[in-house]
């Protein structure tokens, strides 16, 4: 894991299941939230499982991953913390703020 300021991207946004229009609407709106806050993000919206995605964002040493799968439903996303591998849940629309406050 890369520390947050020399890392390729500060956050993934994962939706687990990219053919889900609604979880694919949910990761693009964090997606969007995160830039206008000034954090670096990537959104992986490849068609590809989602153990291949968190693989993937662990080899570029990404340090915080936003997952948005079926707990969308109940309105909430997993944020992840790559370094002690701490997943909490929080509200769609908190998790951009999660992340900046996180970062610091």
């Amino acid at each position: 894991m890369l520390p947050a300021a020399i890392a390729p991207f500060q956050v993934v946004i994962t939706p687990a299941n990219n053919s889900d229009a609604a979880q694919a609407g949910a990761a693009r709106g964090i997606y969007d939230q995160c830039l206008s806050l000034g954090i670096d993000a990537l959104l992986d919206d490849r068609d590809e499982r989602p153990g291949v995605k968190f693989k993937d964002a662990d080899l570029i040493g990404v340090p915080w991953r936003i997952v948005v799968g079926k707990k969308l439903a109940a309105g909430m996303v997993e944020l992840v913390e790559r370094k002690t591998r701490q997943a909490v849940d929080v509200a769609v629309g908190e998790a951009a703020a999660q992340v900046k406050r996180r970062l610091g």
